[in-house]
């Protein structure tokens, strides 16, 4: 019965494309935030804040502030351009993202979040979210998404990319520019007095057309003086309460694949994996919500 699933999981595979399946490898000891950077409440309990029960609206300071940190997520990840390549180890990664926080004199949101060990996330090929840098190396075919988010000015800014490492296969670019067409999608509808569910209605019908999943369970979330908090966004079809405003600061961060909605968390309790293999894409974005619709806080260009 092993060996039938074993070669199951292969031909399944092979339909998704060329590409290697990743297991978690050797993670590196914790890096150090120097005194004088200005550290969220979970630095030293690993536990955040309990969440806002409702949406903050944000007054003009707030949103001067989310704009700064925003801006500065958004800048680190362009800068990953021209860094990120074949032979770099997603360690390479966290500490490069690492330093150019604590240059900028932010302080890197995933560290001790609810005990995360590093600086960023990063999931490769089957990985969907939450992977944790470690010493393998990027290969040719591969493909990975990097999600930074910065604490800096008392406020955290997210946003991510999934990235094209050497020559990937035809079914590696096209999963990941329909995640970030998904993305624009949900973004498009946005506004005030427009009701959340909008969002995943309109993910989930643009990626159903392509024959592509999008996972439920990973959901887009209020972000402010704190990493997560209301409102949940869903990127499938919901019935989440509840209309945008004015003031209000959240993330849309689909992710798709061309296999099964399926995900399995491994023993490390972050690294989230599809069940049977296959790839995944993620893109995100933080957005402010103003009276003429939305802003898109972590644009890059």
């Amino acid at each position: 019965m092993l060996r039938k699933l074993g070669l199951l999981r292969i031909f399944q595979q092979r339909n998704f494309g060329k590409y290697e399946i990743v297991k978690p490898a050797r993670i590196s000891p914790i890096l150090d935030v120097p005194e004088n950077i200005d550290k969220p409440e979970y630095y030293q309990t690993c536990e955040p804040s309990p969440a806002l029960g409702n949406p903050e609206i944000k007054n003009e300071t707030q949103i001067q502030h989310m704009k700064a940190s925003c801006r500065l997520a958004s800048s680190i990840l362009k800068d990953l351009n021209e860094f990120v390549q074949v032979g770099i180890t997603t360690d390479d990664i966290d500490k490069y993202v690492h330093e150019k926080c604590i240059k900028h004199r932010a302080y890197p949101s995933p560290l001790y979040y609810r005990g995360f060990p590093k600086s960023i996330c990063t999931s490769v090929n089957n990985v969907v979210c939450h992977g944790i840098p470690d010493n393998r190396k990027l290969i040719n075919g591969d493909i990975i998404n990097i999600d930074i988010t910065v604490y800096f000015e008392g406020h955290h800014g997210d946003c991510s990319k999934t990235y094209l490492i050497g020559d990937v296969d035809e079914q590696g670019k096209e999963l990941i520019s329909l995640t970030e067409e998904c993305l624009k999608k949900g973004i498009s509808v946005c506004g005030p007095g427009v009701p959340f569910v909008e969002i995943g209605y309109s993910i989930e019908e643009l990626a159903t057309v392509h024959r592509y999943n999008v996972f439920p369970g990973v959901l887009g979330h209020g972000i402010g003086s704190y990493f997560h908090g209301a409102p949940d966004i869903y990127h499938t079809a919901n019935t989440y309460p509840g209309t945008m405003e004015s003031g209000m600061t959240f993330t849309i961060e689909p992710a798709l694949t061309r296999g099964e909605q399926m995900i399995e968390v491994l023993e490390d309790g972050w690294t989230a994996v599809t069940a049977d293999g296959a790839r995944s894409a993620q893109a995100e974005h933080t957005i402010l919500i103003n009276d003429d619709g939305f802003v898109i806080l972590t644009d890059q260009h």
